[in-house]
Formats: C-alpha cells, sequence, structure tokens
C-alpha cells in the first residue's frame, strides 16, 4: 500500500494548516470535500477564528485532540518549523499539498517515522483512489 493510501485509509482526524474560510481558496475547497467524506477536519490558522463551523487553532500545539495527518497549504520554506511541530504532537502522517515541497522537511518526518507526501492533492488523491464527486 502506498503511503498516499495508507493516510487516507487509516487517518480520519486533519489538522489542516493554512486553512482558510475564503470558499474560494484550495484549502477550503479541500477542507470541505474531506468534511463530507468523513474525515475530522482541523483548521490550524492563526488568522482564523472558525473555518468550516469548527474552531480554529493558533498552531499545531495548541489542539486538544491525537491529530492523524498534518495537511499543509503552506509555502514550502514555510514548512520546517511546521513539520517539527507535528513530530512533536505525535501525528501519523505530513502531507504537503499540491504545488509544495521541502525535501530536508520531508527527511526530517521520515527520519521521525512519519509517513510524507509531497506535493499532491489529498481531494485530487481521494478521488483517484475512491471514487467521489
Amino acid at each position: 500500500m502506498t503511503a498516499v493510501e495508507d493516510i487516507l485509509r487509516n487517518s480520519r482526524t486533519v489538522a489542516m494548516v493554512g486553512l482558510s474560510s475564503n470558499p474560494e481558496r484550495a484549502s477550503n475547497i479541500v477542507a470541505r470535500y474531506l468534511k463530507e467524506h468523513g474525515y475530522r477536519i482541523i483548521p490550524v490558522n492563526p488568522n482564523e477564528k472558525t473555518v468550516l463551523r469548527h474552531k480554529s487553532y493558533p498552531d499545531l500545539s495548541s489542539i486538544p485532540v491525537k491529530v492523524d495527518v498534518v495537511d499543509i497549504f503552506r509555502k514550502p520554506e514555510d514548512v520546517p518549523p511546521i513539520v517539527e511541530e507535528a513530530i512533536k504532537i505525535g501525528a501519523k502522517a505530513v502531507w504537503m499539498q499540491e504545488g509544495i515541497k521541502n525535501t530536508g522537511a520531508a527527511a526530517l518526518a521520515r527520519q521521525a517515522g512519519l509517513k510524507v507526501v509531497q506535493d499532491k492533492c489529498m481531494r485530487k488523491q481521494h478521488i483517484r483512489l475512491f471514487g467521489g464527486k
């Protein structure tokens, strides 16, 4: 089983770093899709109070529940501290959305035992593997 398939099949709680309340932003479109398909979405954005009726947290360390996947919607240069925090909170996987790659951060996550996906959209991969709209 690929990392993509394993994460999509076996993860339920997704912390979405950079999730915007703007319905036209890619992060919001992906979050709505994942929510409709049974995933628990946790917005992580210090500039938002709530997104999709969920409380938004300023950072990963503020989330009071266990996180399976950290889905990152930030510039590649912003990824390393997010990955370090994902490791610290015990996330099982780090997912960098389409257009986002950071090989150093990916290597750090893998060394810590996390599954890593780079430069892929969770929504598109879910549709590819399981169908959907």
